[in-house]
């Protein structure tokens, strides 16, 4: 039995799609854990839209995510690798239009020449009607003259394939036996437009047979497609390939995952600071499991166990904060100096945007990583979280910086006191967590304050935020000089407030 041949065939009209990626990642894992091929292959007819751009994408974050090829481009726009090249679909009209010409001189399809307002009009009579859509065939038995009538008036056919009544069936290596009756698929259908364009059905069918594609693993939206397909492999004299179809990737709503109402482009994780490990494991679990416990499972790890047997039928819910609770146990499993370059990009993008003065030096960066590791989801909230150290100066809200359960006037007492207490002469304080924590814990107890309301204060006031790092950890790195300069200057924002009012 030959080492099976799958292959992902996107379309270039677009930044990879979420989808498209479980569906490239599962290709590859039953690849690596068959010993078998994985081809890539782009669908590029659609002129109007294709981009190098969006190839660019496409091929960049396959291989961010560790989903890398064994045929197929090795760049944009650039050459192919692999024995049955080329494998860019626009590359391979010869095929098309010899697989065509062979159909049609076997009277498997024949030339259509309904103009679209003939169309149209059957398609509203069938509304009408009630009747499901259907190519009612009126070119089908046209007679060698009537043919020849319409070409001298310089109609132009496209071209459609004949459909047999009867089932067209297959055992899919998700969802089990699968049957359609071919009166439900609406006919006699186009496989090759009127300019000479081949239609999806039809190229792709062509393509998978010509590279020998052995398992077509697609999302469960295809399986209507699915009889169409098998009947062009049977016309066009092919051995049908194994299906497997997918379930879809779903909102929390149960609503089919869209462009319209989701986030779907990787690259959109990728720049929000979705590690790719924790976005493979991820997309792994959608629809498939390990059948363990087990959650945190790398690439490698995951080709060792995949198998579609575990795929499940249902939608798979797409929930971001599982996604985030993954990459934060993955942002967890970095060694400090790998964690420190791949942080580095994202203070550079807060530094461009204006968020941040600066830019830290990996040597700033890494005394701050046992604070900061245990406490990221994503990559780019460092510059939320501890984004303070870098500003200049931060603004306060004097509405932030008062505690809930103080007035402004306490707020200015504590603030005070803090000061006092960090800066005393008399008892000087080591500018150590350790050193400075006693002390303040004790001038909240002497006041008969609450330490949180205190430490709130203080912490609005040094950093311009109510989240972030322990409160001393976070002194420490400002560093004396700037914590007693922003209470100052929070202390001058509070007072000018209260003046104001």
């Amino acid at each position: 039995m030959p080492a099976p041949r799958v292959r992902i065939a996107p379309s270039p009209t677009g930044p990879l799609h979420i989808g498209t990626a479980r569906t490239a990642l599962f290709n590859y894992l039953y690849a690596r854990r068959t010993g078998g091929t994985f081809v890539l292959r782009l669908e590029d007819t659609d002129l109007a839209r294709n981009t190098i751009a969006f190839e660019e994408d496409i091929l960049e974050n396959l291989h961010w995510l560790g989903i890398g090829w064994d045929e197929g481009p090795d760049s944009a726009g650039g050459e192919d690798h692999g024995p049955y090249a080329p494998y860019r679909q626009m590359q391979r009209t010869a095929d098309h239009v010899a697989a065509a010409k062979d159909l049609l001189a076997r009277d498997l399809a024949y030339p259509c020449y309904c103009t679209p307002e003939e169309l149209d009009a059957d398609r509203k009579a069938q509304e009408a009607a009630h009747e499901a859509p259907h190519y009612v065939g009126r070119c089908a038995n046209l007679t060698p003259e009537e043919r020849s009538e319409r070409e001298a008036a310089a109609k132009r056919p496209a071209v459609r394939f004949r459909v047999e009544q009867g089932v067209v069936g297959w055992h899919d290596l998700v969802r089990g036996d699968v049957e359609f009756d071919t009166a439900n698929i609406g006919g006699d259908f186009l496989i090759v437009r009127s300019d000479g364009s081949p239609l999806y059905h039809f190229a792709v069918v062509v393509d998978d047979a010509s590279m020998e594609m052995t398992h077509i693993i697609r999302g469960e939206d295809h399986i209507s497609n699915t009889p169409k397909h098998i009947l062009l492999f049977e016309a066009l004299g092919h051995e049908i390939p194994k299906f497997a179809h997918l379930p879809l990737i779903l909102n929390p709503d149960r609503t089919k995952m869209s462009k319209r109402k989701s986030q779907t482009a990787v690259a959109d994780y990728r720049a929000q600071g979705f590690l790719p490990e924790a976005l493979v494991n991820f997309l792994s679990l959608l629809g498939w499991s390990t059948g363990t416990e087990e959650e945190i499972l790398s690439l490698d790890d995951i080709a060792g166990r995949f198998d579609l047997e575990h795929v499940q039928k249902g939608g798979a819910i797409f929930d971001k904060d599982r996604l985030e609770w993954l990459n934060g146990q993955w942002i967890r499993k970095l060694e400090p100096e790998d964690l420190i370059e791949r942080l580095l990009p994202f203070l550079e993008a807060d530094h461009q945007a204006g968020r941040i003065d600066r830019v830290p030096t990996a040597e700033e960066l890494r005394p701050l990583i046992p604070i900061i590791q245990e406490r990221l989801p994503t990559l780019a909230s460092a510059g939320d979280l501890v984004g303070f150290l870098w500003q200049d100066k931060v603004t306060v809200d004097p509405a932030v910086l008062v505690p809930k359960r103080w007035d402004a006037a306490t707020t200015l007492a504590g603030l005070r006191a803090a000061r006092e207490t960090i800066s005393s002469s008399t008892a000087p304080i080591d500018f150590e967590a350790d050193e400075l924590e006693p002390p303040m814990r004790a001038l909240a107890e002497a006041r008969g304050w609450k330490a949180g309301d205190l430490f709130m204060a203080v912490r609005v006031a040094v950093t311009g935020r109510t989240a972030t790092p322990p409160l001393f950890d976070s002194l420490v790195a400002l560093g004396r000089d700037r914590v007693l300069a922003r209470i100052d200057a929070a202390i001058d924002t509070l007072e000018r407030s209260e003046d104001a009012a």
